[in-house]
């Protein structure tokens, strides 16, 4: 048995979340490993939708824009009738960008394609998923934790100081842990599978007997590529075949249109719809991220999203103690993200209700714009303003006018690892220059300018006063020259002063 050196965070599952922690911890020179037990990259489409929330911590990562460029928008819905005749309508809600919410609408794109998006990302950082690497066993004490891994070279031993199940729905890591995972089965039973067809345009995702628990079939277009994803409800028990020819006769079945033909399947599951929240997402230097801590129906498109959205979360808390902050600032990862999953078991359980009834259209709530953390330890509000913007909402984005005469946006200054304080009218800096700190301030004179007022319509800032943006893109504080020693103290607590750049870093 191979003893290794020493880690600060092992990354147990390489699907999306997983890959979006080894991503953000890569660009903050965090030494981690990242394993896999599969032996090639999951094949399938199962988590295809992008919801805005997620499309601006893509952008952040610097994977948008390939996000994008992989995939596509939804297509409208075609709901068929008994009598071979149709109707279309818009699956969501569409708006238009705004100055504040650049990213409106979800994005279409094969669960496949973002995670090879973000293993690119991964290798240009200059790290790389380890396949075929199985954690079989694991201790932790106050210094560490010790990881037994077996893979293409044998049995290993590891010591890391952190541990991350990213591990999904049986997650090994949970189980090990002790961690209960309580909620209910849904009494729904589906498949969901990737298919080569013909007989349907792919201009419209296919709906038939919408709202029929029995005879449903939807069949839409995926994004990126040639195929199609079917998804069905089937009887609770029994042997699911997922064929081709199965999958043909079940579509004739349920539609009686012969001229449907599956000719391969790609990828294909059947499973049990649950709605399951871990009891806790921390124990000792342990820590549960996306499916491993919550599982859910996939109506509204949310899981892929919150998952990714737990490891942003999480990420950045990991390097900060890593790095000097104290111990406590990783409680805070449960106290924002399990509430997060509480509230989106709900939704995605009230969608699946509205989809037996027939009713598709999901809202705002799916967007994930709205979701913020009020009630954290890290929201600083020391004077109770009122407003339209405060500690623990998300931090809106806006034009502004460089002093060099270029266009930027607020998401510009934000973007990258580091937390952003912007001074609104400020006539001096609130508090000196730190590492992992960047200061700008915006007003006449200064080095931007909120030409068209889409900043001050956006955070409502008095002349003065000093918005603190975290490294995840929600605000922190709003504050004003006399809260200087509250700033500095909350900067101390979670390692943007006096943070020491240690020997962990890769």
């Amino acid at each position: 048995m191979k003893a290794q050196n020493p880690v600060a965070v092992l990354i147990c599952g390489a699907g999306a979340s997983g890959l979006t922690l080894a991503v953000d911890l890569a660009r903050r020179g965090v030494a981690f490993r990242i394993i896999e037990k599969m032996d090639q990259p999951f094949a399938g489409s199962r988590g295809k939708g992008i919801q805005p929330r997620t499309q601006e911590v893509f952008a952040d990562l610097g994977v948008l824009d390939r996000v994008v460029a992989a995939g596509g928008i939804y297509p409208s819905m075609r709901e068929y009738r008994a009598d071979g005749t149709w109707i279309e309508k818009d699956m969501a809600e569409r708006h238009d960008p705004t100055p504040a919410e650049p990213y409106q609408i979800a994005l279409m794109v094969p669960q496949f394609l973002t995670e090879r998006v973000l293993r690119e990302r991964l290798a240009e950082l200059g790290h790389r998923v380890e396949f075929g690497t199985e954690l079989v066993g694991f201790e932790q004490d106050e210094k560490g934790v010790t990881a037994r891994l077996v893979g293409p070279d044998g049995e290993e031993t590891l010591t890391a100081r952190y541990l991350v199940g990213a591990d999904g729905g049986r997650s090994f890591v949970r189980r090990t842990l002790g961690v209960e995972f309580p909620g209910k089965t849904l009494g729904v039973r589906a498949i969901v599978a990737d298919v080569a067809l013909t007989g349907l345009g792919r201009d419209a995702w296919h709906q038939f007997n919408d709202g029929d628990m029995q005879r449903m079939v939807a069949i839409c277009p995926l994004a990126g590529t040639d195929l199609f994803q079917l998804q069905a409800p089937i009887p609770p028990e029994g042997e699911a075949d997922l064929s081709a020819k199965a999958l043909e006769g079940m579509i004739l079945d349920r539609t009686g249109r012969s001229d449907i033909r599956v000719h391969s399947v790609a990828w294909a599951s059947a499973y049990a719809m649950n709605a399951r929240l871990a009891e806790c997402y921390r124990v000792g230097r342990a820590f549960l991220v996306g499916d491993a801590a919550h599982i859910h129906p996939p109506t509204g498109g949310q899981g892929l999203n919150t998952s990714v959205q737990d490891a942003w979360n999480l990420g950045w808390k990991l390097a900060a103690v890593l790095h000097g902050a104290p111990d406590g600032l990783l409680d805070t990862y449960e106290a924002e993200r399990r509430p997060v999953a509480e509230a989106m078991l709900g939704l995605a359980t009230g969608l699946l209700d509205a989809m037996k009834r027939g009713m598709t259209r999901r809202g705002r709530e799916t967007r994930q714009l709205d979701i913020g953390y009020p009630e954290s330890p890290l929201a600083l509000d020391p004077s109770g303003r009122p407003g339209i913007l405060l500690a623990g909402d998300r931090a809106p984005d806006a034009p502004l006018r460089g002093a060099a005469g270029l266009s930027r946006r607020l998401f510009d200054l934000f973007s990258g690892p580091h937390w952003t304080l912007i001074g609104f009218e400020a006539e001096r800096d609130i508090i000196a220059p730190r590492g992992g700190l960047h200061i700008h301030r915006v007003g006449p004179g200064q080095e931007f300018e909120d030409e068209d007022g889409h900043l001050h319509a956006a955070y409502g800032l008095a002349p003065g006063e000093w918005v603190l943006v975290r490294p995840d893109g929600y605000v922190a504080a709003i504050v004003s020259m006399q809260d200087v020693a509250l700033l500095e103290s909350f900067l101390a607590e979670v390692g943007v002063a006096g943070a020491r750049s240690g020997d962990l870093k890769s």
